[in-house]
């Protein structure tokens, strides 16, 4: 019995972490997301599953999403995947790396127009992350380690 039950926990988990909805938006939707002016500090990377120092440091985000769950920070995932590779490489990605925090789908075409409107020094290399909060936004175009990330994260808590 008790063999069964775990079964079934690890495939409801499984079912509802391949079960997130992923939104599918152009820059104009996604924009909103960019701008929010509350109490919230907000951790918005820019990825691909093609990327192999995006997908090194995946987990990091995640680790900060668990980490500081509750404590006004929230991370945003922001795929530059192809939309026909959702179903195929996208979803089985968040599966396999149990990524718990939202992740959004960039489907714009006109990245010349978008990218300097994510930050005017973003050349468009990915990783890319946001970190903003109603005070301040901060821009880096790296790959980071945890502790470089988690640093980043309390310097703006901090200065809330």
């Amino acid at each position: 019995m008790k063999r069964f039950i775990a079964a079934t926990l690890l495939v409801l988990s499984v079912v509802t972490i391949s079960a997130q909805d992923i939104r599918v938006l152009d820059y104009r939707q996604l924009k909103p997301y960019l701008e929010k002016k509350n109490d919230t500090t907000y951790v918005v990377n820019f990825w691909a599953t093609w990327c192999l120092p995006c997908v090194k440091e995946m987990p990091y985000f995640q680790k900060i999403h668990d980490h500081y769950a509750g404590s006004g920070v929230k991370v945003l995932l922001v795929s530059l995947d192809f939309v026909n590779h959702i179903e195929s490489r996208l979803k089985p990605f968040i599966q396999k790396h149990q990524l718990t925090p939202e992740v959004l789908v960039l489907n714009d075409p006109d990245a010349n127009s978008w990218i300097s409107q994510v930050h005017p020094a973003w050349s468009g290399a990915l990783p890319a992350t946001l970190v903003y909060n109603r005070h301040s936004v901060d821009f880096y175009e790296k790959s980071f380690t945890y502790e470089e990330l988690e640093q980043i994260v309390k310097q703006k808590l901090e200065n809330k």
